[in-house]
């Protein structure tokens, strides 16, 4: 789907919902993709990408960076502590802080650099045991840390269960992210972002409605 195509349903999802279009993020997901497939979607003048790996993001991001003014790359993914210094130099933000150790090494570096990315706690609405992210009943508490270790945190993140429904945890986050005072909801996918978007999301992560299928 071409990329104009994905801005209009962002827009006509988010004027249904009586919200500003210029609200929204588009996170272009482009783990796994071709650089080829990358460098069209940036000729069209995309600036905001999101990564799950950082070894995949250092080997791509720095060229690009040289050739396209104002990119910005938002981690996705889940990050290993010995990763962190390496993706607070690369990413603009870290959607997937989900536990107290991250959260420790993350405000250790900062304090040592005097510079941290934005920070989304990913939280795992579905209590899935195989998927990263602080449980629901958890998640107040880790804010809490977090904003102790005085991290810039600015949102929450989730991932939905593939076999149900998102809207009841698009929601949830929500109240989450509300009672909290934070502003930020990275959710939806490319199967589901104007139903994240009628539920508040700030940042949408679309990859394959973009790219393709990706590879490997």
């Amino acid at each position: 789907m071409p990329l104009t195509d994905i801005r209009a349903r962002i827009d006509a999802a988010a004027r249904a919902a009586g919200r500003d279009p210029d609200d929204i993020a588009l996170v272009a997901v482009s783990k796994k993709q071709p650089e080829a497939r990358i460098a069209a979607v940036l000729e069209e003048g995309h600036r905001l990408f999101g990564e799950n790996r950082v070894q995949e993001a250092a080997g791509r991001w720095p060229g690009f960076r040289e050739d396209f003014d104002g990119v910005q790359v938002h981690l996705i993914g889940p990050l290993q502590t010995n990763k962190a210094r390496q993706a607070m130099e690369l990413f603009e933000a870290i959607h997937s802080v989900d536990r107290p150790k991250l959260a420790r090494t993350l405000a250790r570096l900062a304090d040592e650099t005097g510079a941290c990315p934005d920070l989304f706690v990913q939280v795992n609405t579905g209590e899935e045991p195989q998927k990263a992210g602080v449980l629901p009943a958890d998640a107040d508490g880790f804010v809490s840390e977090c904003r102790g270790l005085d991290l810039p945190l600015v949102g929450l993140m989730c991932i939905p269960p593939a076999d149900a429904p998102p809207a009841p945890h698009f929601a949830m986050l929500a109240q989450i992210a509300a009672r909290n005072g934070l502003p930020g909801l990275s959710m939806g996918m490319s199967a589901d972002y104007e139903t994240a978007i009628a539920h508040g999301a700030t940042h949408v992560r679309v990859g394959s409605a973009i790219f393709g299928a990706r590879e490997g």
